[in-house]
């Protein structure tokens, strides 16, 4: 049903000076947007291989966000979990009893949701969606699909690959450990 944590969302009243901290940190600034419907801004951050977080603002007088940031301030908004087929997911909370809210399908279903509320999962806004991860990422943490980056740093080999939740992953190998993944490679297509 859920494929992995794709990222950990932040209401913040101050965007730029949440922006700044994160990219004092390494965070590449990803995809971001203005939802006048719901008066928010948001933007993706990439932090090395595969870990993300979203900043969140309100943009006017009316937000969602309003209620959230009159009584916790910034924080932990919600948690956005990456499912391959949202009417799967749907179905497993139908089966398990687990209420869900606010399904949504943005145009050329590019994203598709769900919400769980905070009373029915611990204390914390689940969203689930259905999505390509890479879509939403800046190129410069993006590679192309079936390509991959061999270095070798002190004796260390560092293989990075694209890995399919978007952005990429990264295996550190001593040498003989990537010698002997050399020959397992070469027996298995012998």
């Amino acid at each position: 049903m859920v494929a992995r944590i794709d990222h950990v969302s932040l209401a913040v009243a101050d965007f730029e000076k949440a922006k700044n901290f994160f990219e004092s940190l390494g965070a590449v600034a990803g995809v971001g947007a203005k939802d006048d419907n719901t008066k928010f801004y948001w933007q993706i951050f990439s932090l090395g291989d595969m870990s993300r977080i979203e900043l969140i603002t309100p943009t006017d007088k009316g937000s969602f966000l309003d209620g959230f940031m009159k009584s916790r301030g910034s924080g932990v908004h919600h948690i956005t979990l990456q499912t391959c087929d949202i009417k799967k997911a749907i179905a497993k909370l139908d089966e398990m009893g687990i209420p869900y809210f606010g399904y949504n399908e943005y145009p050329g279903g590019i994203w598709k949701e769900i919400f769980i509320h905070p009373k029915h999962a611990f204390g914390v806004l689940i969203q689930i969606a259905e999505f390509n991860a890479n879509d939403w990422l800046s190129p410069e943490v993006k590679m192309p699909d079936g390509q991959f980056i061999i270095e070798v740093k002190n004796g260390t080999v560092i293989l990075t690959l694209p890995h399919p939740g978007g952005g990429t992953a990264t295996i550190q190998l001593t040498k003989e450990q990537a010698r002997h993944l050399a020959q397992e490679l070469l027996n298995s297509i012998a």
